[in-house]
């Protein structure tokens, strides 16, 4: 019995793994017909679309999802007419809490959101109401492999990057939203392939969470992000790790 239980263990984790690469690439589908639509199908002209290609390439999506992506961006099919929405409030402990959507039916969506908040103890503001303390930056990951740390360094300066950030295995540059694809294209260029080149909210006043809000806003964040209008959710939070240890065993 003991390996059977070990085999569903196994299947289970299979099927959540296939649900989370199923709902990335949905989120990278969209990201590419959105950049097709606003700026053409052509990726050598489309500076967006050629990073959404870029980066749907680097998360192994498959040839025939990307081509049907950018085809849905030169169609008029009503489903594939999202509109980027953003939604802003709070959760548990005050954390302020940003999350980005694609949506081809806004209400469906807002009330989808609205419900989701309010479920774990949060609740949906105005817009403007939380992304004040934040600041938006464009993001770029570079495998530390393809560089020395020197390197980077120099670059980033000569870049006018607005902010470098060295984890175990990456390098994360940081600039102005709008160089996003520009630098992200000189980083390939000159070091090799990003891991991922992204827009995110940062915050500069993080909220440090003890554990009973951490246990509901950690749900209501993982619910946010397995909606499928969701494109990405930021927030303010900060957890020690040994509350953190609790909550992911």
């Amino acid at each position: 019995m003991a390996g059977h239980s070990k085999f569903k263990n196994i299947m289970h984790r299979k099927g959540a793994q296939d649900k989370k690469r199923a709902k990335i690439f949905s989120r990278l589908g969209k990201e590419i017909t959105v950049s097709a639509k606003i700026g053409g199908s052509d990726p050598s002209s489309n500076i967006r679309l050629r990073s959404a290609i870029s980066n749907a390439k680097i998360l192994n999506m498959p040839k025939d999802n990307i081509g049907r992506a950018i085809k849905k961006g030169e169609g008029n099919d009503s489903d594939s007419n999202y509109e980027e929405i953003r939604y802003e409030g709070y959760g548990p402990a005050g954390v302020a809490i940003i999350v980005e959507a694609m949506t081809n039916n806004k209400n469906r969506t807002a009330a989808e959101i609205r419900s989701t908040f309010s479920k774990f103890g949060g609740s949906l503001g105005e817009n403007g109401s939380v992304s004040h303390s934040f600041k938006r930056f464009g993001e770029i990951s570079l495998d530390k492999k393809l560089a020395q740390e020197n390197e980077i360094f120099e670059f980033a300066l000569e870049n006018e990057s607005k902010d470098l950030e060295i984890s175990e295995d990456a390098y994360l540059i940081y600039c102005d939203q709008d160089d996003l694809h520009a630098l992200n294209e000189k980083i390939i260029k000159k070091f090799g392939e990003t891991k991922l080149s992204q827009l995110i909210w940062k915050s500069e006043n993080n909220i440090d969470v003890q554990k009973e809000a951490a246990e509901k806003l950690f749900k209501l964040l993982n619910t946010l992000e397995d909606n499928e209008d969701v494109q990405s959710v930021s927030s303010n939070f900060e957890v020690n790790d040994e509350i953190l240890q609790t909550l992911t065993q």
